[in-house]
């Protein structure tokens, strides 16, 4: 049989998981394979990059939007596990799940409201041009680039999370070389990434950095801490880096103060990680090519 799409793939996907326990996702990719009834050719099949397998990256998008619904959660790295939200659907006992059914569900209309229209809608459009296209659906895979790295943030150890913090601000050019800046990194023993970085290489003037792996809201308070810490570094440039978001007091605080204090949340910190490519790689990538005129054009003698 043909491959089957992405939203084909959501029901047997979610009833795999009504036993309750943790499945690991590449468990599930094979189950769902021989559920399908697919040959080795087919499991085997790659994407157009030569990349990806087209089975498995099928199999990865019924499990995003599974998730954006909120029926399905990741307990750890590489697992999935089934929500009582997940439970109750199964109960319902559906013929089918597609993205229209996944709309009765607040968080996936949460979840499209942030992104692009999909592929099948924005083709339907007449008023976007095909660069339009591409842009939109380069955006939304970002996000779910973005969200993904957040997803293997909060399942990584302090250890892993001080080094990678280093790997983002050194890739940016601050810190000078990662060894230089790794010793001046961790030494303040607060429970968080704290210490000194330099500014440039050169190492002109010093910045102090603190990083917290958390998922509340860092508020006004937090800050106020951390300017004050820098007194005792006799330091006027900060940054605070959150796997959260910082709330409004926070912002308004590092407006009105002196120090020059940046606040880096955790979307920002994903951008970095991809505008830098720390932790990703290129898995493709495409030139859009226009007509040079002035080759056409034919010169006058």
């Amino acid at each position: 049989m043909p491959i089957p799409d992405y939203q084909a793939i959501m029901l047997p996907f979610l009833q795999h998981l009504g036993d309750g326990k943790p499945h690991a996702l590449q468990e599930i990719i094979v189950y769902l394979a021989d559920d399908f009834s697919l040959t080795d050719e087919e499991r085997q099949t790659l994407q157009p990059s030569g990349r990806q397998r087209i089975f498995n990256n099928r199999v990865y998008w019924a499990k995003k939007y599974l998730a954006e619904a909120e029926l399905i959660s990741s307990p750890s790295r590489g697992f999935v596990e089934i929500t009582t939200d997940g439970k109750k659907t199964l109960k319902e006992k559906p013929q089918n799940i597609d993205n229209h059914y996944l709309e009765k569900f607040d968080s996936f209309r949460n979840f499209k409201k942030l992104v692009p229209e999909t592929v099948q809608k924005e083709k339907s459009e007449t008023n976007k041009t095909p660069e339009e296209i591409i842009e939109d659906m380069d955006q939304e895979l970002r996000r779910v680039l973005s969200a993904e790295i957040m997803d293997y943030i909060q399942n990584c150890s302090p250890q892993f999370f001080e080094r990678l913090i280093l790997e983002v601000i050194v890739a940016m050019g601050y810190g000078g070389s990662f060894n230089d800046a790794a010793k001046r990194v961790g030494k303040t023993g607060d429970g968080g990434i704290d210490g000194i970085i330099k500014e440039d290489k050169l190492g002109l003037d010093a910045i102090y950095l603190q990083a917290k792996r958390w998922k509340n809201v860092v508020g006004r308070p937090d800050i106020q801490s951390f300017a004050g810490a820098l007194d005792g570094f006799k330091a006027k440039k900060g940054i605070f880096i959150t796997t959260s978001t910082f709330s409004p007091h926070a912002y308004e605080y590092v407006d009105k103060i002196e120090k020059k204090i940046v606040l880096i949340n955790g979307n920002e910190l994903a951008d970095l990680m991809i505008e830098y490519n720390v932790g990703v790689s290129v898995a493709n990538s495409f030139v859009i090519k226009r007509i040079d005129t002035d080759f056409f054009e034919e010169q006058l003698i």
